[in-house]
């Protein structure tokens, strides 16, 4: 056995783990902690005094957005949402309301829920002032767990390059803040995680 397995490694064995749990989430579950998520997300100071959020639709049994979008579009909040390129990357486009989503299929990959408007370039997300992440873990030092494939690593890179320092913001379960999240050398840290239960913030 491997005293100290490499962190790609133990990334994979965490995340199979922890996307074995949300998958046994039942659907009720899922909606009460949506509700409850979206109500822990808006008491942060950074998303209640953003002028834009760059955003997330979740799909499956993800912590849920969708309350949490609707409610940052009503209290006057411009939201970009992701569209998927072909190389992973993300373009960004404004959320205009449930209505303006629908379902794009990407060889390969999940179906997600895109917004229909126009494409407004990967460099919009600059002008974010807070960004919310997807994720599967984060631990006591705010490193997050993604899910591996690399597209909001390159969002980070592109911030960093621009000198943009937005709040990052990872949305989960309670259950997925751990103790320790294998690290990279590109990894970056989160200001704060939201989950259903409440807010943890950590160390800038």
């Amino acid at each position: 056995m491997t005293e100290n397995p490499h962190p790609a490694s133990a990334k994979a064995r965490l995340r199979r783990e922890l996307l074995a749990a949300r998958r046994a989430l039942s659907p009720e579950t899922c909606r009460a902690a949506a509700a409850a998520l979206a109500v822990s997300a808006l008491a942060l100071p950074e998303l209640a005094g953003a002028r834009t959020v760059a955003a997330y639709v979740s799909v499956g049994t993800e912590p849920g957005t969708r309350e949490l979008l609707d409610a940052l579009r009503a209290a006057g909040t411009r939201v970009l949402l992701p569209l998927l390129l072909p190389d992973n990357d993300l373009d960004w486009a404004l959320y205009e309301g449930p209505r303006s989503l629908a379902e794009a299929a990407h060889p390969g990959k999940m179906r997600l829920w895109e917004p229909t408007g126009s494409a407004l370039g990967p460099d919009a997300v600059a002008g974010a002032d807070a960004v919310l992440l997807p994720g599967l873990a984060v631990d006591g030092r705010g490193m997050r767990l993604g899910r591996g494939g690399g597209s909001y690593d390159r969002v980070l890179e592109r911030l960093e390059r621009a000198g943009k320092d937005p709040a990052l913001v990872v949305l989960l379960y309670d259950d997925e803040v751990v103790a320790r999240v294998p690290e990279e050398p590109h990894d970056h840290p989160v200001r704060a995680v939201a989950t259903p239960s409440g807010v943890l913030r950590f160390d800038s």
